[in-house]
């Protein structure tokens, strides 16, 4: 696995890092942050490790790994580390030595929106989630039976507008995602294509009706973070026009 501080494509300046990476945190928020020692301590109860991780954001960086960790640690939960291209170099070897390891690699891509973008009119999108829509979510996510209050609290704590979008096809639930729209940029999230609707281009409708959507708004790029392993979902999103600015990778300790 290749480290975060080799990205695919150079960012042109860390400011282009630190401002997508803030643009992605009030995408999908965390129920509590703290700014600690130039890191951004983000916590959810366990929920999704984007909004339960430890994210290099300000300056002057600490390296008191336990102190950082604690919050994670008294509350139970695994300490994640998300190693982006703001990290200081020297966290990754003192992870490395203490047996941390990689267990996953994303890319955070960038792509410019255009009237091109069609909207799709078999993709209703609302400013809410309708309970339809919640019970899709939890089920084909999935979301876990002691996650799911705070699922939802994440959810209306989305930076606004949001648009949820959603398809289905004779009351079962079909492809749905998830748009932020903050300034001039979208946040896409959590791409989702039932088992039995996919191969019907459902992800091209769905993602595209949102980017229309967010072009009324006044979004002019989009944003989205993927894993680098998903095979069926960056084709499509460089066939759109996305390009890598940067990779991150997590990290999780030994007894994980």
């Amino acid at each position: 696995m290749s480290s975060p501080h080799i990205p695919d494509e150079v960012p042109e300046t860390l400011d282009e890092v630190r401002r997508l990476e803030a643009l992605a945190f009030n995408g999908w928020p965390a129920l509590e942050s703290r700014d600690v020692g130039g890191w951004r301590l983000r916590l959810s109860g366990g929920y999704t490790k984007r909004a339960n991780s430890i994210n290099a954001l300000g300056s002057n960086f600490s390296t008191d790994i336990g102190a950082l960790e604690a919050p994670y640690r008294d509350r139970g939960l695994v300490p994640a580390w998300r190693l982006t291209p703001l990290a200081p170099q020297e966290i990754a070897p003192l992870l490395t030595d203490r047996g941390y390891r990689a267990i996953e690699r994303s890319l955070l891509q960038v792509c410019p929106l255009h009237e091109r973008f069609q909207a799709d009119p078999a993709v209703v999108v609302s400013d809410t989630p309708s309970p339809a829509w919640i019970e899709a979510f939890v089920t084909h996510s999935p979301v876990r039976p002691e996650h799911r209050e705070t699922m939802q609290r994440m959810l209306q704590a989305i930076a606004q507008p949001v648009g949820f979008a959603f398809v289905q096809h004779q009351g079962r639930p079909m492809a749905m995602a998830i748009g932020a729209v903050e300034g001039d940029h979208m946040g896409l999230f959590d791409v989702l294509v039932m088992p039995e609707a996919r191969r019907q281009g459902l992800a091209q409708r769905v993602t595209e009706s949102l980017y229309a959507w967010a072009w009324e708004r006044g979004a002019r790029r989009a944003y989205l973070q993927v894993v680098a392993t998903n095979a069926a979902a960056i084709p499509l999103y460089a066939a759109q026009g996305f390009r890598t600015v940067y990779t991150y990778e997590y990290r999780v300790p030994p007894t994980s």
